[in-house]
């Protein structure tokens, strides 16, 4: 969400007790401060568990109530993971906690004593201070579907990379021992190909069949579209196969344990995919957005996992800056410089987005349009990949206005922009 400089110095008052963590393993270390950059207390360490929170609570509201502090702000690193539970503890306690971004950590801790040096008693000083001066973010952390909505698509993307691996090692396999066996087959994850590949994968075993068996094999599964043409140009290409020829008895073995990890990674796949669309099909809005000809549920899924609830925005601007989509200037002086987008934010979102635009800007009439007129309008005309930042921006204001408003997609709204410079030009 958007907090301006001011807001967020607005949050820390004389009341205000501002407490820097250094996130580790198993040991955080806090230091306490006062709105001004007094330290109120010494430094303690605590262990990230139950216990050490229970400590680190205790701790925390004494030194509060010691000091006539009646808020606690707590900043920290998002280092990894391992500030989840620590955050989890303090929300329960109704505690405020901001996150400051490690890259300014690292910039600021040379200012008390003008080294770079990092310790577990310089950096929660660090942290603090840059609490105190208002260089914090608040974290959104999802919870109820949103939290489950997050959890679905992080999992289906961990799965897809092993699917991913599993495809090259396949695609690998196949340039080595049967660089011709794609010449039969237009993909080797077909059911003929699969079966082929499972019963006998090497040129050598396949030339040892007759046409008419190896027919019979795919029609042990498939009743159509495999014939006896096929089975004899397979039986042609393995004859005169240039693949490798030796250590051919591990290399069949390979290709098993391949397949059998290829068809237990699809399996998990397909069942987070139904997970997925019960999950998203729960969420308000998200069939407004499905309307959209070209969008499917994955993209939906990932788009809404990533920015969660998005009532939580008040403008679409926010998400356009939240997956680095808002543009950036360089220039100084005289000098002008080339504006691209700053790829801040959540690379994740601004991939989703993108891989969606490619389909809708080549099939969906509206996006097609829009594309066409970016390219070659007269004046100031986008380059391909320009216009295809800017429809991912329009796509962000179409999700918003759709999901917050409830309202049906409306492909005229979409030719908005080229009605008003038409009317413009007009004038």
């Amino acid at each position: 969400m958007k907090y301006n400089q001011n807001f967020k110095i607005m949050q820390i008052t004389d009341k205000t007790l501002v407490i820097g963590v250094d996130i580790a393993k198993k040991i955080h270390y806090a230091r306490a401060f006062d709105w001004r950059g007094i330290e109120l207390d010494r430094t303690i360490s605590f262990k990230a568990n139950s216990t050490g929170f229970s400590e680190f609570m205790e701790w925390a509201k004494k030194t509060a109530e010691k000091n006539g502090k009646d808020k606690i702000i707590v900043g920290n690193e998002p280092t990894g993971h391992y500030w989840y539970t620590f955050a989890q503890a303090l929300l329960v306690e109704g505690i405020m906690v901001v996150q400051v971004n490690p890259y300014h950590v690292k910039k600021a801790k040379e200012l008390d004593d003008n080294s770079p040096s990092k310790s577990d008693r310089k950096d929660p000083k660090t942290i603090a201070m840059l609490v105190k001066d208002g260089r914090y973010q608040i974290p959104y952390i999802p919870t109820g579907k949103y939290a489950e909505l997050r959890k679905a698509n992080n999992l289906r993307e961990e799965w897809l990379k092993k699917m991913w691996s599993i495809k090259n090692k396949m695609q690998r396999w196949l340039d080595t021992y049967f660089p011709e066996f794609l010449k039969v087959f237009s993909d080797w994850e077909g059911k003929a190909a699969i079966m082929t590949l499972e019963r006998m994968c090497l040129p050598s075993k396949i030339v040892g069949h007759t046409a008419e068996e190896i027919v019979s094999i795919w029609r042990e599964e498939i009743k159509r579209a495999v014939g006896i043409k096929r089975a004899q140009k397979l039986i042609a290409i393995a004859n005169s196969s240039v693949g490798i020829k030796e250590g051919l008895k591990m290399a069949e073995y390979e290709m098993q344990l391949l397949l059998k990890e290829y068809l237990e990674v699809r399996k998990i796949l397909d069942e987070l995919e139904k997970h997925l669309e019960d999950i998203v099909l729960n969420i308000p809005g998200a069939e407004r957005l499905l309307e959209v000809k070209g969008i499917g549920i994955k993209t939906v899924a990932g788009f809404l996992a990533e920015i969660g609830d998005i009532t939580r925005f008040s403008h679409p601007k926010q998400i356009i800056k939240l997956a680095g989509l808002n543009l950036r200037e360089n220039s100084s002086g005289k000098h002008k410089g080339e504006t691209k987008i700053t790829k801040r934010g959540r690379s994740r979102l601004r991939g989703i987005l993108f891989r969606a635009i490619l389909p809708l800007a080549a099939k969906n009439q509206e996006f097609n349009t829009l594309h066409k007129y970016y390219t070659t309008k007269k004046e100031n005309p986008l380059k391909k990949k320009q216009s295809l930042i800017a429809l991912c921006n329009k796509l962000i204001r179409i999700a918003y206005t759709l999901i917050t408003m409830d309202v049906a997609y409306d492909p005229a709204k979409m030719m908005e922009d080229i009605h008003r410079n038409e009317i413009l030009k007009a004038a």
